[in-house]
Protein backbone atom coordinates (compact mmCIF):
# COMPACT_ATOMS: atom_id res chain seq x y z
CA UNK A 1 0.00 0.00 0.00
CA UNK A 2 1.13 3.55 -0.78
CA UNK A 3 -0.11 6.67 0.99
CA UNK A 4 0.46 10.13 -0.46
CA UNK A 5 0.35 13.36 1.50
CA UNK A 6 1.46 16.97 1.24
CA UNK A 7 -0.85 18.33 -1.42
CA UNK A 8 -2.72 21.59 -1.08
CA UNK A 9 -3.32 25.06 -2.46
CA UNK A 10 -0.29 27.18 -3.33
CA UNK A 11 0.27 30.40 -5.25
CA UNK A 12 2.16 30.44 -8.55
CA UNK A 13 5.88 30.39 -7.86
CA UNK A 14 5.41 28.60 -4.56
CA UNK A 15 6.61 25.20 -3.37
CA UNK A 16 5.17 21.98 -2.01
CA UNK A 17 6.69 18.68 -0.91
CA UNK A 18 4.71 15.52 -1.48
CA UNK A 19 5.37 12.34 0.48
CA UNK A 20 4.69 8.74 -0.50
CA UNK A 21 4.92 6.28 2.37
CA UNK A 22 4.90 2.53 1.76
CA UNK A 23 3.56 -0.15 4.03
CA UNK A 24 3.75 -3.90 3.58
CA UNK A 25 6.75 -3.85 1.26
CA UNK A 26 10.19 -2.29 0.94
CA UNK A 27 10.26 0.67 -1.42
CA UNK A 28 13.97 0.25 -2.03
CA UNK A 29 13.35 -2.82 -4.18
CA UNK A 30 11.09 -0.93 -6.58
CA UNK A 31 11.25 1.88 -9.06
CA UNK A 32 9.05 4.65 -7.69
CA UNK A 33 7.29 7.33 -9.66
CA UNK A 34 5.00 10.28 -9.34
CA UNK A 35 2.31 10.76 -11.92
CA UNK A 36 -0.43 13.36 -12.21
CA UNK A 37 -3.83 13.52 -13.79
CA UNK A 38 -6.29 16.26 -14.66
CA UNK A 39 -9.94 15.26 -15.23
CA UNK A 40 -10.51 14.40 -18.86
CA UNK A 41 -6.81 14.06 -19.64
CA UNK A 42 -4.36 11.17 -19.70
CA UNK A 43 -2.18 10.43 -16.71
CA UNK A 44 1.33 11.84 -17.04
CA UNK A 45 4.44 10.38 -15.42
CA UNK A 46 6.41 13.36 -14.13
CA UNK A 47 9.24 12.15 -11.88
CA UNK A 48 10.65 8.68 -11.35
CA UNK A 49 13.56 7.04 -9.55
CA UNK A 50 15.10 3.65 -10.17
CA UNK A 51 15.21 1.01 -7.45
CA UNK A 52 18.58 -0.36 -8.59
CA UNK A 53 20.98 2.53 -9.14
CA UNK A 54 18.98 5.54 -7.96
CA UNK A 55 18.90 7.13 -11.39
CA UNK A 56 16.11 9.62 -11.97
CA UNK A 57 13.94 10.74 -14.84
CA UNK A 58 11.87 13.88 -15.22
CA UNK A 59 9.28 14.91 -17.75
CA UNK A 60 10.27 18.01 -19.71
CA UNK A 61 7.34 19.86 -18.17
CA UNK A 62 8.87 19.66 -14.67
CA UNK A 63 12.61 19.38 -15.34
CA UNK A 64 14.59 21.83 -13.23
CA UNK A 65 11.64 22.49 -10.90
CA UNK A 66 10.81 19.09 -9.36
CA UNK A 67 13.13 16.77 -7.45
CA UNK A 68 12.40 13.18 -6.47
CA UNK A 69 14.22 11.60 -3.55
CA UNK A 70 13.90 8.43 -1.52
CA UNK A 71 14.51 7.93 2.21
CA UNK A 72 15.11 4.22 2.74
CA UNK A 73 15.09 4.53 6.52
CA UNK A 74 11.55 5.91 6.42
CA UNK A 75 10.44 3.77 3.46
CA UNK A 76 9.24 6.97 1.87
CA UNK A 77 9.72 8.83 -1.41
CA UNK A 78 9.40 12.59 -1.70
CA UNK A 79 8.62 14.97 -4.53
CA UNK A 80 9.88 18.50 -3.96
CA UNK A 81 8.02 20.86 -6.27
CA UNK A 82 9.36 24.38 -6.72
CA UNK A 83 8.39 27.29 -8.97
CA UNK A 84 4.90 25.85 -9.29
CA UNK A 85 2.72 26.91 -12.19
CA UNK A 86 -1.07 26.81 -12.65
CA UNK A 87 -0.57 24.01 -15.20
CA UNK A 88 0.87 21.83 -12.43
CA UNK A 89 -2.61 21.63 -10.92
CA UNK A 90 -3.63 17.96 -10.81
CA UNK A 91 -4.12 14.95 -8.58
CA UNK A 92 -0.70 13.47 -7.93
CA UNK A 93 -0.21 9.74 -7.44
CA UNK A 94 2.80 7.70 -6.47
CA UNK A 95 3.26 4.25 -7.93
CA UNK A 96 5.78 1.44 -7.78
CA UNK A 97 6.98 -1.19 -10.24
CA UNK A 98 9.53 -3.93 -9.69
CA UNK A 99 12.78 -3.91 -11.70
CA UNK A 100 12.25 -1.23 -14.34
CA UNK A 101 14.24 1.86 -15.22
CA UNK A 102 13.13 5.29 -14.09
CA UNK A 103 12.34 6.33 -17.67
CA UNK A 104 10.35 3.16 -18.37
CA UNK A 105 8.34 3.82 -15.23
CA UNK A 106 7.52 7.40 -16.21
CA UNK A 107 6.71 6.39 -19.78
CA UNK A 108 4.07 3.95 -18.47
CA UNK A 109 2.20 5.80 -15.72
CA UNK A 110 -0.77 3.42 -15.83
CA UNK A 111 1.32 0.37 -14.98
CA UNK A 112 1.96 -0.31 -11.29
CA UNK A 113 2.26 -3.01 -8.69
CA UNK A 114 1.01 -0.57 -6.07
CA UNK A 115 -1.07 2.63 -6.11
CA UNK A 116 -1.81 5.39 -3.66
CA UNK A 117 -5.10 7.25 -3.34
CA UNK A 118 -3.71 10.50 -4.73
CA UNK A 119 -3.25 13.99 -3.34
CA UNK A 120 -4.65 17.17 -4.88
CA UNK A 121 -2.26 19.97 -5.83
CA UNK A 122 -3.83 23.28 -6.83
CA UNK A 123 -1.71 26.19 -8.03
CA UNK A 124 -3.74 29.37 -8.14
CA UNK A 125 -3.63 32.97 -7.04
Amino acid sequence: QLVESGGGLVQPGGSLRLSCAASGFILGDYAIGWSRQVPGEEREGVSCVSGTDGSTYYADSVKGRFTIARDSAKNTVYLQMNSLKPEDTAVYYCYAVWAVTAQALCDNPNRSNYWGQGTQVTVSS
